[in-house]
């Protein structure tokens, strides 16, 4: 496992790695440094695949397999992690899906959460910090 592994990445960061987009790099560079991502962030990825990538079958079985295997772990969802979203959601303002991101990184101890469309810079609890991977630094 690598240094990364308090790293948790959004959905957003898993699409870009299996596009052509120019933030396609970052965010390649993002999983292969090892990280932290969801159950709800591997089934995201899995609608947006099939919709938005036209991804088939057998083309997201594998992109997913890869997935899993770059990830140091992958966090389920639960009912803990179900009712801390909801306390992130009416603390901080996100959206319920937003929160149980949140919720699950922070569950697994992870200090960032590499994500395009959180609010930048934003720390939550006092110990995890959200993160624009394709900001202009």
């Amino acid at each position: 496992m690598s240094g990364q592994a308090e790293a948790f990445l959004d959905t957003n960061v898993l699409v870009y790695a299996f596009t052509s987009d120019p933030r396609s790099v970052a965010a390649q560079d993002l999983l292969a440094r090892g990280c932290v991502v969801g159950v709800q962030t591997l089934n995201e990825f899995a609608n947006v695949a099939r919709r938005k990538l036209a991804m088939t079958w057998p083309e997201l079985d594998d992109a997913l397999s890869s997935l899993r295997a770059a990830c140091a772990r992958v966090v389920p969802l639960d009912l803990a992690i179900h009712q801390d979203a909801l306390r992130i959601a009416r603390r901080y303002g996100f959206a319920i899906f937003d929160s149980l991101m949140i919720s699950a990184a922070l569950s697994a101890n992870c200090t960032k959460l590499w994500s395009e469309d959180m609010r930048h810079g934003l720390l939550i609890d006092d110990r995890l910090k959200i993160l624009d991977p394709f900001r202009q630094r």
